[in-house]
């Protein structure tokens, strides 16, 4: 069996996290899956969907690191060939990925106590984001 739907969200940008946790549980529960997978995958190539610990001091630290690795201010030839300064939104986005898979055993997703599901927004300005969740098995 197979079940998807999409989840909206309004983000502002800047690697800016949001817990999709509870929201893809509800996905999950509306399927009747009990047993399978879950695909949470994020629509668009300047954000990423992944785990962490969803907590006010990590997702800052986290932010910082991205912003060391591929810092807002890098020059970019996307940037400069676009014009939209968010070449390092790219960059990001594709380093994370796109999308994680979750096992669901039980009709539950099989995740630690203090990991979270994640949508990050990498982009430079505040967006309406998608994410598709599909649950897949019986």
């Amino acid at each position: 069996m197979v079940h998807g739907e999409q989840i909206s969200l309004s983000t502002k940008g800047f690697s800016d996290i949001h817990d999709l946790t509870a929201r893809v549980e509800q996905v999950v529960a509306k399927s009747g899956i009990q047993n399978g997978i879950v695909c949470v995958f994020a629509v668009g190539s300047t954000a990423s969907v992944s785990t962490i610990e969803y907590e006010p001091a990590l997702s800052e630290d986290f932010r910082d690191q991205l912003e060391k690795f591929a810092p807002h201010t890098m020059r970019t030839r996307h940037s400069e060939t676009w014009g939209d300064d968010n070449g390092f939104s790219h960059i990001r986005a594709t380093f994370m990925g796109p999308g994680v898979t979750v096992p669901v055993h039980d009709g539950d997703l099989v995740l630690g106590t203090w990991q979270q599901i994640v949508l990050i927004d990498h982009d430079n300005r505040p967006r309406t984001r998608k994410v598709f969740v599909q649950v897949l098995g019986e």
